[in-house]
């Protein structure tokens, strides 16, 4: 009797209003991205395949032949929970590190597009002059050259002796 007591006078009762002003600082930026999903980590449902797998597509026993109720009520439960706890140990030991390499490589990326592409760009407002530059030097050297070699080599001759 007391214990109860005890326990509702020293509770901090705050409502989920009161709990999302008291964090607003923190989800000021986000929490506009997360409002029409309410509690959800995946708003744009990109692993909705991974929603469809459940314990019987995993395990299944055939109608014919089944074994005790407990066996599949034990092994349904092992399942559920070997899922759960080593995703959440997965998730703990490699989210961060993997999280901060992508992070990393999505930067560099970032920063070589934004490099690179102007420089892209350049070159490809050059390159029509560039191509009437190359077209005259070849014109001029390359193919006399080769047209040269092509009429002294082709009067010669090619045959294969078998022995």
């Amino acid at each position: 009797m007391g214990l109860e007591k005890e326990k509702r006078d020293s509770s901090i009762i705050m409502d989920e209003d009161e709990f999302n002003r008291s964090i607003e600082p923190i989800l000021s930026g986000k929490q506009a991205l997360y409002a029409d999903t309410p509690g959800t980590r995946d708003p744009q449902d990109i692993n909705a395949h991974l929603k469809q797998v459940v314990f019987e597509d995993v395990i299944a026993e055939p109608q014919s032949s089944h074994s005790f109720d407990r066996v599949w009520i034990w092994s349904h439960a092992g399942f559920e929970l070997v899922k759960f706890l080593f995703y959440r140990l997965l998730s703990t030991l490699l989210a961060v590190p993997l999280a901060f390499i992508l992070g990393l490589l999505f930067a560099i990326l970032s920063l070589i597009h934004i490099l690179v592409v102007p420089c892209i760009h350049s070159v490809l407002m050059l390159l029509p002059s560039l191509k009437i530059i190359w077209r005259s030097l070849m014109d001029s050297f390359v193919s006399p050259l080769f047209t040269s070699a092509g009429k002294i080599f082709s009067s010669v001759r090619v045959t294969a002796v078998e022995y």
